[in-house]
């Protein structure tokens, strides 16, 4: 059974072999949490893959929200993609530090804002040193591109419509947390919020997504096993979810590849739904 999407997944072979091509650009996309360190553009300072730029999902982010790394405007994130150097007509690889953490938020935004010729580098990293690649601590001068930046809302929902859910339950919702935190029987790594899950939702932990031990994503049989594993029905819309929209991303990539419908993702996610306040959280392992 082989991914429906499989221009979206390349391998550090291809990649090796396209490194100076003129209409590729490469993206490191890691992300840490508030508070870890070295952050992720630290360690993008120290070490990176050669060309690539630095995508910082928390400065390519709404700065009035007082939610973390929420989708910025059409007009921002043209600007800030200008000055990366990534524009129409490029085919835009991303990675991150960890394989697949968060290199799927830039894919998933750069797909709401218009661009579709954009993958996700298997194994990512870890997979790239692992194999004695080129690494280098030079940082590049992109030149500036046009970039035609267009809202896709088909690919964003907002807590009005999770709440509106509820009720129809016209979409299927996963969240990507782990399952600790999905049960609520362990405290969310943001200060203040609840403990537990939107409810009705389902269950899928972003990293049993990947293999272990080579960091890759799952044959698409074996993808298809843990979503179906999951309770989703094939067919139905999807929302993915999970503590501020990142990992959440890597659902809805790892749903693009088997050639679903395009998943949604709720961009506040458990950021904004555990928060104090009337949203409902249903707690345990049941949806």
């Amino acid at each position: 059974m082989p991914y429906a999407n499989p221009e979206s997944l390349v391998s550090t072979e291809w990649l090796a072999s396209h490194l100076e091509a003129p209409d590729v650009r490469l993206v490191d996309g890691s992300f840490t949490l508030p508070g870890v360190t070295p952050t992720a553009q630290e360690l993008y300072r120290q070490r990176h893959i050669p060309g690539a730029v630095f995508f910082d999902i928390d400065d390519i982010a709404d700065e009035t929200s007082p939610l973390p790394h929420m989708l910025p405007s059409a007009e921002k994130f043209a600007q800030r993609m200008r000055k990366l150097g990534l524009g129409d007509g490029h085919r835009i690889i991303i990675y991150d530090s960890t394989g697949l953490n968060s290199a799927a938020r830039p894919w998933w935004m750069l797909r709401v804002f218009g661009h579709r010729d954009v993958a996700i580098l298997d194994g990512g990293l870890p997979k790239w040193q692992a194999e004695r690649r080129p690494v280098t601590d030079a940082l590049p001068a992109p030149r500036e591109r046009h970039f035609t930046a267009r809202l896709n809302t088909l690919l964003v929902r907002d807590k009005a419509q999770l709440l509106a859910n509820l009720e129809s339950r016209r979409e299927q919702v996963i969240d990507a947390r782990a399952r600790p935190r999905f049960a609520g029987t362990a405290k969310e790594p943001r200060a203040g919020l609840r403990s537990g899950h939107i409810p009705g939702s389902l269950n899928l932990p972003y990293d049993e997504l990947v293999d272990p031990e080579k960091r890759t994503l799952l044959p698409a049989e074996e993808l298809a096993r843990r979503f179906a594993a999951a309770g989703l029905e094939p067919g139905q819309p999807v929302v993915t979810s999970c503590g501020s929209g990142v990992t959440a991303c890597a659902l809805a990539f790892g749903l693009h590849l088997l050639g679903w419908p395009d998943a949604a993702v709720y961009d506040g996610s458990w950021s904004e739904w555990g928060l104090p306040g009337a949203t409902p959280v249903a707690t345990g392992t049941e949806s």
